[in-house]
């Protein structure tokens, strides 16, 4: 039987006691929204202890660290992710993604204390990011990114929209990327203001909207927390090019 590469690297950060978030792609499988990746992506706490387990199940997993920045705790408090490729026979060639902060997401242990955490077929536990907090992370520049935020919620909503909750459904108010759907859930009950994020106020006004209008106020959105995110990475980036000349012989 052939060896699960994403199970290897999972079990080895665990018994590692390393202390840790799944998010990307992966968290997203779990979340009942497939998305194909060999590249496993984990938010971590950037705590000297942790970082020292981290290291250790890295080096388990015959694990070396690609690109830039280096592993070193002063990158990741900045914003910097830490790539990691593993060389293990049992995961070879997965991708280690590790980053503490992220644009417009709570601190550690906030996302700790929100996590979501799953038992496998095989009796294991897994700390999956909360599932509002990994659509948060997911709001990014790149394109395959949004339709995964779509798929994300709209999942949840299927599962859930005969027993709504007070948070169930201030999640969907705020992140459902359907207008038809968003126009479903006015119609079971007003918004309310105090409960809607600032880019969706507009929700406040009532179930009136037409459908091409909730269209673009969503593209409008899409579009505000893409320029948010370039403006995000772009120092980061600079930073990046100018540690890679001074590393040129």
């Amino acid at each position: 039987m052939t060896p699960n590469p994403i199970r290897k690297v999972l079990s080895t950060i665990r018994m590692h006691h390393v202390q840790a978030l799944l998010m990307g792609g992966q968290a997203c499988v779990f979340y009942g929204a497939a998305e194909f990746s060999r590249d496993i992506d984990l938010a971590i706490p950037g705590e000297k202890d942790n970082l020292l387990s981290i290291q250790g199940a890295m080096d388990e997993l015959q694990a070396k660290v690609i690109a830039l920045p280096p592993f070193e705790r002063s990158y990741l408090e900045r914003g910097h992710a830490v790539h990691f490729r593993c060389n293990h026979p049992e995961a070879q060639h997965i991708r280690v993604d590790l980053m503490t902060h992220l644009r417009g997401v709570d601190m550690f242990s906030d996302l700790w204390e929100r996590r979501t955490a799953i038992e496998t077929a095989e009796g294991e536990t897994i700390d999956l990011m909360g599932l509002p907090d990994l659509v948060k992370a997911k709001k990014t520049q790149r394109d395959k990114d949004w339709p995964m935020i779509r798929r994300l919620v709209e999942a949840h909503y299927a599962e859930f929209r005969f027993s709504p909750t007070p948070e169930r459904r201030r999640f969907w108010l705020n992140e459902l990327r359907s207008p038809i759907l968003l126009l479903e859930e006015l119609a079971a009950g007003p918004a309310i203001e105090s409960e809607l994020s600032p880019a969706r106020m507009w929700l406040a006004t009532g179930s009136a909207w037409p459908e091409d209008e909730i269209a673009l106020k969503l593209r409008d959105e899409e579009f505000a927390e893409r320029n948010a995110d370039k403006l995000y990475w772009d120092p980061l980036k600079r930073e990046l090019e100018t540690l890679r000349r001074s590393s040129w012989p």
